[in-house]
This record gives C-alpha cells, structure tokens and sequence, in this order.
C-alpha cells in the first residue's frame, strides 16, 4: 500500500509500487541534483527511443534539455520520475513533465519516456498518473502532446486516457487531454495495480 503524500508535494515525496512483474520501484518529484540520472537515462534510451522521445537523433543529450528537464519546481514544471529498487544506486527508469508557462496556466505540454527494457510493465501509465494528478493539484486542467505519427504505442495510450486530436499546420500530431478525464480512465479497475497506488497516494481514490 502507498503513503498518502500531501500538496504542494515536496522533492522528498515518494511512493513505492511495483511494476506488473513484481519488481519494486519508487516514483517520486525529479529533483535538480537528479541531472546526472536524466542524463544517463537519455543515454540508455535505443536510438529510437530518444527520437520518438525528442524529435532529434542526437546521440549525446544537450546540456541545455538536461538542465531544462531537471529545473522542476512542482508548479510551472511538474516532473516525476521511476528508480528501481534494486542495488546501491536505484538507477532511474523513466521520466514524466508537464510545464506550462505560468503559475496561473491551465494547460501545459506533457512528455513521457520509459527506458526500452521496462517498457509494457505499466511504468508509463504510472508516472502519467502521478503527473496528472500533481497537475490537477496545481490548478491544471488540460495537457498538450505532441506524438510522433510513427509512434503507435504513444498514440494508442494517451487515446485510451481519452486525449482529443487538435489541428496543427506540421507532421507532428497534437492532443489535447482532459487531466478529469485522464484519471478517471486510469481509476478504472483494468489498469495497472501501480496506477492505483499513485491515484491512493494522491487521495484521488476512495479507500477499499
């Protein structure tokens, strides 16, 4: 069972699930000393991975994205990340962001990444989940994504939370998700066990 977190959630807020094979993890905020963590992360993303990820074939990642994706505050940038609970340094496994322009925003742009290994264990769905219900806490209502067309999984997953298609002018598919709707998809009995420990820990689902 989860530890109910209080808001504004602090950087040392974490919840321990385990992933659908068993293995424990720890979702908790990122935190600017994780940079080191994201980069290694980006690191070990395949090459398909991180342009699905990023839009761009780089194969070192640029210090300017490492700062940008550590720089959380938990208001303007709301990021949530994955470590194993295994061995001495808990290596970190994927990654959520939703950042908006202000304080007072009701939208912001969500990005997701999960290290290719740990993909299809219900990891993407659980930091989703944590984001979305941080970003509901933080006065958000709507997050922007950006998919790829070649990126089915994505697209397949953030359809299945309800997110709507918008018109855009580039190749890029744009989608405007509900966070009400969003968690409310991901209540729903069928998801991940991980995915309600996230929700309890938010207190956005009523005790058994």
């Amino acid at each position: 069972m989860a530890t109910s977190i209080n808001f504004p959630v602090r950087g040392n807020a974490e919840i321990v699930t385990r992933l659908a094979d068993s293995r424990r993890v720890i979702l908790r905020p990122i935190r600017p000393s994780d940079q080191s963590r994201i980069r290694n992360g980006i690191l070990e993303m395949s090459d398909e991975a991180r342009y699905l990820r990023f839009f761009s074939t780089f194969r070192e990642p640029p210090e300017g994205i490492v700062r940008r994706l550590g720089a959380v505050d938990g208001l303007t940038h709301i990021g949530w990340g994955a470590l194993l609970m295994e061995g001495n340094h808990c290596p970190a496994l994927g990654a959520a962001h939703a950042i908006r322009e202000t304080e007072s925003s009701s939208r912001a742009e969500l990005a997701v990444a999960v290290l290719d290994d740990y993909q299809g264990l219900g990891l993407a769905r659980m930091l989703i989940a944590a984001v979305l219900a941080h970003s509901l806490k933080a006065g958000m209502q709507t997050l922007e994504i950006h998919i790829l067309p070649e990126n089915k999984p994505a697209t397949t997953l953030m359809l299945s939370l309800g997110a709507k298609r918008t018109h855009a002018l580039d190749s890029v598919y744009h989608y405007d998700l509900d966070i009400r709707d969003a968690l409310t998809a991901l209540s729903d009995a069928s998801q991940p066990a991980g995915v309600a420990d996230i929700l309890a820990s938010f207190a956005l689902l009523e005790p058994a």
